[in-house]
């Protein structure tokens, strides 16, 4: 018998803590894009890599997606250009887009009706929430913001600007358990 994920759907606990989830995983893309080297924003990588400026502002695009797919009446944020972004305008458009998906999230786990389905594209098969689709939901997100995030330390890595250990240390966390506010 095969093992079934069950989200603890319409938990407001549970329901809290996913936004929390949530919310610290864009603390950690802030904080790489706040400590890198300003010179490695558009600058070419090796191979065939998109600069850290484009992967950024795949990063929000897609946020944007998310919502005007699934939450549409939460307010889709701008979409953002690759060529004429700056950090700091990125980061702002980061944190609109990580709290219009907070808040996304919150209405698809509380379990009220009110978001139904995650459409992750427009041509994806769209994901029920109930049941463990709304965990699914935020483990895809979640995966997705980690990937991009590993690929700008990797970028900054490569064009020799490794970002320091202190921050590395800050965005695992090793030096002292995760606390989620209660």
């Amino acid at each position: 018998m095969a093992a079934t994920m069950q989200t603890p759907q319409a938990d407001p606990q549970f329901v809290t803590t996913a936004a929390q989830i949530w919310a610290a995983s864009d603390r950690m893309t802030q904080l790489v894009i706040e400590h890198l080297d300003p010179a490695l924003w558009q600058a070419k990588p090796p191979g065939n890599t998109r600069p850290i400026a484009a992967i950024v502002t795949h990063m929000h695009n897609v946020r944007a997606k998310w919502i005007r797919l699934s939450a549409p009446h939460l307010g889709v944020p701008a979409q953002l250009n690759r060529a004429r972004i700056t950090p700091q305008q990125a980061q702002a458009a980061l944190a609109e887009s990580a709290a219009i998906c907070a808040r996304m999230l919150a209405e698809a786990l509380s379990g009220d009706g009110t978001i139904q389905h995650f459409r992750r594209d427009a041509l994806a098969k769209p994901w029920p929430v109930a049941g463990s689709g709304g965990l699914q939901m935020l483990i895809y997100m979640l995966t997705h913001e980690a990937h991009h995030r590993g690929q700008i330390c990797m970028i900054a890595h490569q064009l020799g600007c490794p970002l320091a250990g202190k921050l590395t240390a800050k965005l695992w966390n090793w030096d002292q358990p995760a606390k989620i506010p209660k």
